[in-house]
């Protein structure tokens, strides 16, 4: 029987462990999400973000700009955040309306403040196996892995996707918890045959149900990171989740899968930050007991 990896549930476990953590902090952490434009999947991504920052009992700022904001402008508020002593987190959200520059705003970030680990000190970190602020959607695809007692360990993968924010990151992770693993995109020849030996599949591409059930190798795991609105209002995966699911071991649905997750490592990644800057020093994060996973 295929099991469901439920990252909602999951992270609720985690956000009500981390809110007791922050209960005893003072001040609590402080976090601010810039959103320039009005691109109504980001408004709604950093609403929850919000709700969650709230219910854990972290400070949160929503800095709105407009879509016709210069970069210049864009980069002096993330510079007045960078000397705010309130705000220990910054988070830009992505992506930026057309004529501005992504890589040149998350550089203005302060290493410190940088909870997205989107600089390149944060993903060089990473890369050479140092200790990092990781990116919030590999580190919670991670979590969930661990949470859901499933050993990388010896495994073939394969993430599906290149990018900074989930795909390169996510096969950092992935070969440092000593799988073996090889990285698709868009002009990758024979997928399917590559998916087809692998014992874990990350899909991050961004298109719906790009990977066919007949390719998942019987008895693999499946990470679902995309969510895709289809012509009938519906949110799917990059996976066709029915067909796959009668040939994984294990499959995160979308949505209620990693989506959950990556909130809550942007919580975590918040609280880090947070404790660093109190001078605490690196401060253990909340680990489930195997009874409550």
């Amino acid at each position: 029987m295929t099991a469901i990896l439920d990252g909602r549930a999951l992270s609720k476990r985690l956000n009500k462990a981390l809110k007791q953590r922050v209960d005893g902090m003072d001040p609590v952490p402080g976090l601010a999400v810039i959103l320039v434009g009005e691109d109504p999947a980001s408004e709604v991504y950093v609403r929850r973000k919000g709700i969650v920052a709230g219910r854990i009992g972290m400070k949160h700022w929503q800095i709105d700009l407009p879509a016709d904001t210069s970069q210049a402008d864009l980069e002096a508020r993330i510079e007045q955040l960078n000397t705010d002593p309130e705000v220990d987190g910054i988070l830009l959200q992505l992506p930026l309306p057309p004529g501005l520059s992504a890589s040149s705003a998350t550089e203005r970030i302060a290493p410190q403040k940088d909870v997205d680990g989107l600089t390149i000190g944060s993903l060089g970190r990473l890369a050479q196996g140092k200790p990092a602020r990781v990116p919030c959607t590999p580190k919670g695809v991670m979590r969930l892995i661990e949470e859901s007692g499933i050993d990388p360990t010896g495994k073939v993968a394969c993430v599906i996707g290149r990018s900074n924010l989930v795909g390169r990151p996510m096969a950092m992770l992935l070969e440092q918890a000593n799988a073996t693993v090889t990285v698709c995109h868009s002009r990758t020849r024979d997928l399917a045959q590559i998916v087809a030996r692998s014992e874990i599949v990350v899909a991050a591409i961004g298109r719906p149900h790009h990977v066919l059930g007949e390719w998942i190798r019987p008895g693999a795991v499946v990470i679902d990171v995309g969510i895709n609105r289809i012509e009938d209002g519906s949110l799917v995966g990059d996976v066709d989740f029915a067909a796959a699911s009668e040939r994984a071991a294990a499959i995160t649905p979308v949505p209620g899968g990693v989506g959950p997750m990556t909130i809550a490592m942007l919580m975590e990644n918040t609280f880090q930050a947070a404790v660093a800057a109190r001078g605490q020093g690196v401060m253990g994060l909340p680990r489930l007991a195997p009874e409550a996973r």
